[in-house]
């Protein structure tokens, strides 16, 4: 049975400051972001009914809208707040929360001046992003812009764009997801997951020049370091993918992710990438 239309639920979303019903939050055909891809968003996990790293997501969701030149109307503590409400109010144990910000109707053009700012924030129940214990990849034709062409470090809806069209073309390939190199031809990340590789005894992971510097990925860097593990970020290069013992993705929604194999060759899911995921799991649990 497949689940209810996102926008024909029951439940409420949190929309510029007040609790409206599920089927009610809804924006002008004429909206800016909706044109010229300037909203900004974020995602969370709900573990025992609390978001995981709540303050660090509201943060940056701050980050980036003032990477893309606006600013939030409501503080990190007010986000907080209303995505502590919301998730009580959803009676949600477990589950995804999205929080966005956009760009109003006030005037349409490429410039986005006087345009007023709007904050949602929903929750709902959400699985496992992947069916399969180890996924397979393969390389996109798309790349990673340069940060001279695009706000890397924002979670902005526009950079997006690449992002859709990789992941369903490597659907159609029969794979799970896409490995996308950057504007240089370097290893970056998967459409919405950073990248892991172990080589040597030691997990490497590509800097943060073309990509987005996960929460997932800092706390999984940390978890590493605290094991005695040696994290290295560094230029990645694809033939590099012959070294690696272990592959593995990370990210709020995947979590820890093993790569099963990336244009047909094969990598197993190791003792590093099992022992990651078990901590990772106790920790967002605990």
């Amino acid at each position: 049975m497949s689940s209810p239309a996102m926008d024909d639920r029951d439940g409420v979303i949190w929309y510029n400051g007040k609790l409206l019903p599920w089927r009610e939050a809804k924006f002008h055909v004429l909206t800016h972001s909706l044109h010229y891809g300037n909203g900004v968003f974020e995602g969370l996990r709900i573990y025992n009914g609390k978001a995981f790293k709540l303050t660090e997501h509201s943060q940056r969701l701050h980050k980036s809208a003032n990477m893309l030149a606006y600013e939030l109307p409501y503080s990190v503590a007010e986000l907080d707040a209303a995505t502590k409400l919301v998730i009580a109010e959803n009676k949600l144990d477990s589950g995804y929360v999205r929080p966005i910000a956009w760009r109003g109707a006030e005037v349409i053009g490429v410039s986005a001046k006087g345009t007023k700012i709007h904050v949602a924030i929903a929750a709902f129940p959400w699985g496992a992003y992947y069916e399969q214990q180890a996924i397979k990849l393969v390389t996109s034709r798309w790349k990673r812009p340069s940060p001279e062409s695009s706000p890397a470090g924002s979670k902005a809806a526009g950079l997006y764009i690449i992002c859709t069209l990789a992941k369903d073309e490597a659907l159609v390939a029969g794979a799970q997801d896409a490995l996308m190199h950057d504007y240089k031809g370097r290893l970056s990340e998967a459409t919405g997951a950073n990248l892991f590789l172990l080589i040597n005894g030691e997990l490497h992971t590509p800097t943060t020049e073309t990509i987005l510097n996960g929460i997932t990925r800092q706390t999984v860097m940390e978890l590493a370091r605290k094991g005695g593990i040696k994290v290295v970020e560094r230029e990645i290069w694809p033939d590099e993918l012959a070294k690696a013992t272990e592959i593995f993705l990370t990210g709020t929604a995947v979590e820890v992710q093993p790569v099963g194999s990336i244009d047909g060759k094969e990598y197993p899911v190791g003792p590093v990438t099992k022992k990651l995921q078990a901590e990772y799991a106790a920790l967002v649990r605990g």
